[in-house]
């Protein structure tokens, strides 16, 4: 019998899991999860937590809970992987072996990167909405600030959910309407990015959002230090922004086993894949999915989800012997809230930025255009996590390549003549 082991139960790890599970007969592969603790995440919640539209307990169920029969789960933390052995090591002193591993151990928060990031003045004027803990806390310090400068300042890229902070501004700007302070409250979105976005027909549609809603836009802006006692973010360039309440988004890593792991990852402990069959770099029977690999598209779970299709049947290629497939196409797209009950879609991959039309066809959901339909479609996806993402259901209509279908093509001049 294979062995596949996989190393992560976030999203990744567990449509992956399921995916393979139905996949091969119980006789043909064991599949094996390992994960550090029982406490799955449902990271696109976290976003509401600090505008009290959900609460943590409502987005964090038990990891193993999510596994198909068939499945085996151990609660532990990796050590490191030894690639000539094939073998996973655990800090309890254990090792698993495997035939074929999986790496979708996401990315973790590096707070010790920048300077009086996690010092005096953390979760007392300055937070972040990435974990359940800090979503929370930031819950209560939003409730009470009536006035003064809210910053929002992404440290460095690359983030998970690239579009979050800017939804998080969106956001803000509706609570304190919502709450009739906003006059009294100065909103700045800081980003180390030339401009809002990383793809620059989106960029312009964003910027030009944060413009409407007078949202102060600084970019290039790279924080060096957090000065919660000063109340100031210090770039390398000695540039200063004040700030009476920072929402920062910590410099990302991969999980800390992968630079424990010779030959596993590069130095921030991402590891590296070939961008179209997801097959690592490090060995020809490794493999990396979501959050945790190294290719040039962005850490979102939708990527993550179109992902799954092609590293399942890629697995099932390398144990028969066959070429993989090399049709992941980069495939992304994102809601972003907006406030006021409306959000926008956007849809690209490697190649095509974010264009205007609808998605997933000429008939579906409005591209670079606030809508209610998106706002409600971003509400309903939750239920899908749940419910058809994670178990390894097919969508209906939704495809891991990216649709053509319904996309009004926007060429980078013309763009430019209609901002």
């Amino acid at each position: 019998m294979r062995r596949i082991v996989i190393v992560g139960t976030g999203t990744g790890g567990t449509l992956a899991a399921n995916r393979l599970r139905k996949a091969f007969d119980l006789g043909e592969v064991a599949i094996t999860c390992i994960d550090k603790d029982d406490r799955h995440v449902y990271q696109p919640g976290l976003l509401f937590v600090p505008f009290g539209l959900t609460h943590p307990e409502d987005i964090v169920r038990p990891r193993r809970r999510q596994l198909h029969e068939g499945i085996s789960f151990i609660d532990a933390a990796v050590d490191h992987v030894d690639i000539e052995n094939q073998t996973v090591f655990l800090d309890s002193g254990e090792d698993v072996s495997y035939d074929v591993l999986v790496i979708a151990s996401g990315a973790v928060l590096a707070l010790e990167d920048t300077v009086g990031l996690s010092g005096p003045g953390w979760m007392d004027t300055v937070f972040t909405f990435y974990t359940p803990e800090g979503a929370g806390a930031l819950e209560g310090a939003l409730a009470t600030f009536d006035q003064g400068h809210l910053v929002v300042n992404v440290i460095e890229m690359p983030i998970k959910c690239p579009v979050a902070p800017l939804e998080f501004c969106f956001l803000a700007d509706w609570y304190f309407r919502e709450r009739g302070v906003r006059d009294r409250v100065d909103l700045t979105f800081v980003t180390p990015l030339d401009a809002a976005f990383t793809q620059p027909i989106a960029a312009r549609h964003l910027g030009g959002m944060l413009r409407e809603r007078n949202i102060e836009l600084v970019t290039e802006f790279n924080t060096g230090e957090v000065d919660a006692s000063g109340g100031r973010l210090i770039s390398y360039d000695e540039r200063e922004v004040p700030f009476d309440l920072a929402v920062v988004i910590p410099a990302h890593n991969g999980a800390p086993y992968v630079t424990r792991s010779p030959g596993l990852g590069d130095v921030l402990g991402f590891v590296e894949a070939d961008e179209h069959t997801l097959q690592a770099k490090a060995a020809a029977n490794i493999f990396v999915l979501g959050d945790a690999a190294s290719i040039p598209i962005s850490k979102a779970g939708s990527v993550t989800h179109f992902e799954g299709e092609i590293l399942v049947e890629n697995i099932r290629c390398f144990l028969e012997g066959r070429t993989l497939s090399a049709s992941f196409d980069g495939h992304s797209n994102c809601f972003i809230e907006t406030g006021f009950s409306k959000a926008m879609l956007i849809d690209f991959n490697y190649e095509v930025e974010p264009e205007t039309g609808h998605y997933p066809s000429r008939i579906g959901l409005p591209l670079l255009k606030e809508s209610r339909l998106n706002h409600l479609g971003k509400l309903m996806f939750q239920w899908l996590y749940w419910h058809s993402l994670l178990p390894g259901r097919d969508i209906p209509g939704v495809s891991s390549a990216m649709p053509l279908e319904g996309k009004t093509s926007e060429t980078k001049d013309e763009s430019e003549v209609r901002a």
